[in-house]
Protein backbone atom coordinates (compact mmCIF):
# COMPACT_ATOMS: atom_id res chain seq x y z
CA UNK A 1 0.00 0.00 0.00
CA UNK A 2 2.70 2.32 0.66
CA UNK A 3 4.23 1.50 -2.51
CA UNK A 4 1.07 2.23 -4.24
CA UNK A 5 0.88 5.48 -2.26
CA UNK A 6 4.14 6.76 -3.18
CA UNK A 7 4.26 5.40 -6.46
CA UNK A 8 0.52 7.68 -7.34
CA UNK A 9 2.58 10.84 -5.57
CA UNK A 10 5.24 10.35 -8.11
CA UNK A 11 3.03 10.26 -10.73
CA UNK A 12 1.22 13.21 -9.90
CA UNK A 13 4.22 15.69 -9.63
CA UNK A 14 5.52 14.04 -12.71
CA UNK A 15 2.22 14.97 -14.39
CA UNK A 16 1.93 18.57 -12.76
CA UNK A 17 6.25 18.78 -13.78
CA UNK A 18 4.89 17.95 -17.27
CA UNK A 19 2.16 20.53 -17.87
CA UNK A 20 3.70 23.32 -16.36
CA UNK A 21 6.89 22.77 -17.81
CA UNK A 22 4.70 22.71 -21.91
CA UNK A 23 2.53 25.81 -20.40
CA UNK A 24 5.02 27.90 -19.37
CA UNK A 25 2.98 31.05 -20.82
CA UNK A 26 0.05 30.27 -19.77
CA UNK A 27 1.01 29.42 -15.95
CA UNK A 28 2.97 33.00 -16.45
CA UNK A 29 -0.06 34.66 -18.22
CA UNK A 30 -2.86 33.48 -15.64
CA UNK A 31 -0.38 34.02 -12.74
CA UNK A 32 -0.26 37.49 -13.61
CA UNK A 33 -3.52 38.10 -14.33
CA UNK A 34 -4.75 36.89 -11.18
CA UNK A 35 -2.58 38.65 -9.30
CA UNK A 36 -3.63 42.15 -10.91
CA UNK A 37 -7.40 41.05 -10.72
CA UNK A 38 -6.69 40.74 -6.67
CA UNK A 39 -5.11 44.01 -6.49
CA UNK A 40 -7.70 45.84 -8.83
CA UNK A 41 -10.88 44.09 -8.32
CA UNK A 42 -11.47 45.45 -4.22
CA UNK A 43 -10.53 48.85 -5.43
CA UNK A 44 -12.88 49.13 -8.16
CA UNK A 45 -15.88 47.06 -6.03
CA UNK A 46 -15.55 50.23 -3.15
CA UNK A 47 -15.15 52.86 -5.82
CA UNK A 48 -18.20 52.10 -7.48
CA UNK A 49 -20.36 51.14 -4.00
CA UNK A 50 -18.87 54.20 -2.26
CA UNK A 51 -16.63 57.03 -3.65
CA UNK A 52 -13.48 56.92 -6.17
CA UNK A 53 -10.12 56.52 -3.89
CA UNK A 54 -8.21 60.20 -3.33
CA UNK A 55 -5.06 58.93 -1.67
CA UNK A 56 -2.65 56.04 -2.07
CA UNK A 57 0.42 55.38 -0.52
CA UNK A 58 2.92 52.45 -0.25
CA UNK A 59 4.30 52.25 3.71
CA UNK A 60 7.12 55.06 4.18
CA UNK A 61 9.06 52.69 6.59
CA UNK A 62 9.64 49.61 3.67
CA UNK A 63 12.56 52.27 3.16
CA UNK A 64 14.20 51.25 6.47
CA UNK A 65 13.09 47.48 6.26
CA UNK A 66 16.87 46.58 5.60
CA UNK A 67 17.95 48.22 8.80
CA UNK A 68 15.37 46.50 10.97
CA UNK A 69 16.46 43.55 9.20
CA UNK A 70 19.97 43.86 10.55
CA UNK A 71 19.04 45.28 13.93
CA UNK A 72 19.30 43.16 17.14
CA UNK A 73 16.11 42.66 17.67
CA UNK A 74 14.83 39.11 18.16
CA UNK A 75 14.26 37.11 15.27
CA UNK A 76 10.83 35.92 16.79
CA UNK A 77 9.85 39.86 17.10
CA UNK A 78 11.16 40.54 13.48
CA UNK A 79 8.98 37.29 12.55
CA UNK A 80 5.58 38.44 13.67
CA UNK A 81 6.52 41.81 12.42
CA UNK A 82 7.19 41.32 9.14
CA UNK A 83 4.32 38.64 8.78
CA UNK A 84 1.67 41.84 9.54
CA UNK A 85 3.30 44.27 7.45
CA UNK A 86 1.36 46.88 5.77
CA UNK A 87 3.02 47.37 2.45
CA UNK A 88 0.64 49.70 0.34
CA UNK A 89 -3.01 51.15 1.24
CA UNK A 90 -5.67 52.89 -0.88
CA UNK A 91 -8.36 54.78 0.55
CA UNK A 92 -11.12 57.62 0.23
CA UNK A 93 -12.11 60.35 2.48
CA UNK A 94 -15.68 60.68 3.28
CA UNK A 95 -16.29 64.40 2.86
CA UNK A 96 -16.94 64.96 6.17
CA UNK A 97 -15.05 63.46 8.59
CA UNK A 98 -12.40 60.31 8.73
CA UNK A 99 -11.96 57.46 5.63
CA UNK A 100 -14.83 55.96 3.79
CA UNK A 101 -13.36 53.49 2.79
CA UNK A 102 -9.33 51.77 3.11
CA UNK A 103 -7.90 49.31 1.12
CA UNK A 104 -4.76 47.70 3.02
CA UNK A 105 -2.28 45.24 1.30
CA UNK A 106 -0.40 43.88 3.97
CA UNK A 107 1.86 40.57 3.83
CA UNK A 108 -0.84 38.17 4.69
CA UNK A 109 -3.02 39.94 1.63
CA UNK A 110 -0.68 39.70 -0.63
CA UNK A 111 0.37 35.83 0.42
CA UNK A 112 -3.37 35.37 -0.07
CA UNK A 113 -3.33 36.85 -3.20
CA UNK A 114 0.28 35.25 -4.57
CA UNK A 115 -1.16 31.94 -3.73
CA UNK A 116 -4.18 31.88 -5.60
CA UNK A 117 -2.70 33.22 -8.62
CA UNK A 118 0.09 30.76 -8.58
CA UNK A 119 -2.89 28.11 -8.13
CA UNK A 120 -4.71 29.36 -10.76
CA UNK A 121 -1.82 29.84 -13.19
CA UNK A 122 -1.29 25.86 -13.03
CA UNK A 123 -4.75 25.11 -13.25
CA UNK A 124 -5.20 26.66 -16.23
CA UNK A 125 -1.33 25.33 -17.20
CA UNK A 126 -2.36 21.87 -16.95
CA UNK A 127 -6.02 22.06 -18.54
CA UNK A 128 -4.33 23.22 -21.48
CA UNK A 129 -1.87 20.66 -21.60
CA UNK A 130 -5.11 17.69 -20.93
CA UNK A 131 -7.15 19.45 -23.83
CA UNK A 132 -3.68 20.00 -26.26
CA UNK A 133 -4.35 16.11 -25.56
CA UNK A 134 -7.70 15.80 -27.00
CA UNK A 135 -9.57 16.09 -23.58
CA UNK A 136 -12.77 18.10 -23.81
CA UNK A 137 -13.22 19.06 -20.43
CA UNK A 138 -15.48 21.89 -22.18
CA UNK A 139 -16.44 22.62 -17.73
CA UNK A 140 -13.25 22.95 -16.76
CA UNK A 141 -12.58 26.43 -18.23
CA UNK A 142 -15.61 28.43 -16.99
CA UNK A 143 -15.11 26.37 -13.67
CA UNK A 144 -11.37 27.85 -13.59
CA UNK A 145 -12.40 31.33 -14.45
CA UNK A 146 -15.51 31.40 -11.90
CA UNK A 147 -13.09 30.38 -9.23
CA UNK A 148 -10.70 32.87 -10.31
CA UNK A 149 -13.52 35.77 -10.13
CA UNK A 150 -14.67 34.40 -6.85
CA UNK A 151 -11.34 34.04 -4.96
CA UNK A 152 -11.33 38.22 -4.45
CA UNK A 153 -14.14 38.06 -2.18
CA UNK A 154 -12.32 36.11 0.27
CA UNK A 155 -10.08 39.07 0.40
CA UNK A 156 -10.45 41.74 3.75
CA UNK A 157 -9.89 45.32 4.74
CA UNK A 158 -8.84 46.20 7.62
CA UNK A 159 -8.82 50.23 7.59
CA UNK A 160 -8.71 51.41 11.18
CA UNK A 161 -5.86 49.72 11.45
CA UNK A 162 -4.08 52.63 9.59
CA UNK A 163 -6.93 55.52 9.28
CA UNK A 164 -8.26 55.19 12.87
CA UNK A 165 -11.66 55.07 11.04
CA UNK A 166 -13.23 52.44 13.58
CA UNK A 167 -14.10 49.96 10.94
CA UNK A 168 -13.12 46.49 11.28
CA UNK A 169 -11.85 43.82 9.57
CA UNK A 170 -14.04 43.19 6.85
CA UNK A 171 -14.71 41.49 3.56
CA UNK A 172 -14.56 44.37 0.42
CA UNK A 173 -17.73 43.36 -0.47
CA UNK A 174 -19.18 43.54 3.20
CA UNK A 175 -17.69 47.00 3.07
CA UNK A 176 -18.87 48.06 -0.39
CA UNK A 177 -22.34 48.30 1.32
CA UNK A 178 -23.21 50.43 4.18
CA UNK A 179 -26.55 50.24 6.78
CA UNK A 180 -25.45 46.45 7.42
CA UNK A 181 -26.09 45.55 10.56
CA UNK A 182 -22.66 43.86 12.65
CA UNK A 183 -24.37 40.52 12.69
CA UNK A 184 -24.67 40.40 8.73
CA UNK A 185 -21.07 41.90 8.41
CA UNK A 186 -19.68 39.05 11.02
CA UNK A 187 -21.03 36.61 9.16
CA UNK A 188 -20.07 38.28 5.51
CA UNK A 189 -16.51 38.21 6.77
CA UNK A 190 -16.80 34.63 7.62
CA UNK A 191 -17.73 33.76 4.57
CA UNK A 192 -15.53 35.27 3.07
CA UNK A 193 -12.80 33.65 4.41
CA UNK A 194 -14.63 29.90 4.14
CA UNK A 195 -14.83 30.56 0.56
CA UNK A 196 -11.27 31.60 0.19
CA UNK A 197 -10.42 28.32 2.11
CA UNK A 198 -12.94 26.45 -0.08
CA UNK A 199 -11.85 27.64 -3.65
CA UNK A 200 -8.19 27.02 -2.99
CA UNK A 201 -9.05 23.85 -1.87
CA UNK A 202 -11.13 22.58 -5.35
CA UNK A 203 -8.90 24.22 -7.35
CA UNK A 204 -5.22 22.76 -5.52
CA UNK A 205 -7.60 19.23 -5.50
CA UNK A 206 -8.37 20.14 -9.47
CA UNK A 207 -4.24 20.61 -10.23
CA UNK A 208 -3.68 17.23 -8.53
CA UNK A 209 -6.02 15.43 -10.61
CA UNK A 210 -4.98 16.76 -13.54
CA UNK A 211 -1.19 15.96 -12.72
CA UNK A 212 -2.25 12.17 -12.13
CA UNK A 213 -3.69 12.08 -15.26
CA UNK A 214 -0.77 13.42 -16.95
CA UNK A 215 1.64 11.52 -15.15
CA UNK A 216 0.28 8.00 -16.26
CA UNK A 217 2.47 6.27 -17.98
CA UNK A 218 2.04 5.40 -21.91
CA UNK A 219 -0.46 3.25 -22.69
CA UNK A 220 -2.33 3.70 -19.66
CA UNK A 221 -3.01 7.64 -19.55
CA UNK A 222 -2.25 11.08 -21.35
CA UNK A 223 1.69 11.29 -20.53
CA UNK A 224 3.36 12.24 -23.58
CA UNK A 225 6.32 14.01 -24.67
CA UNK A 226 5.53 18.21 -25.11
Amino acid sequence: MARTALGAIAQTLRGIGVGLRSGKRVVFAVTAAVFAFNLVAPVAILSLARRPPDFFTFNPWLSRLPEYLASEEPLAKKLSFLSQMAIAWVSADNKVEGIDWGFIVDVPTLARIVLASLVFGAYFALWSYRRRQGEGLKVARPAGVAGAVTSVFGLTTGPCTLAGCGVPVLPVVGLAFTGLSTATLTMLTMLSRLSFVVILSLMGLAVVWFGWRIGQPPGEGALRSS
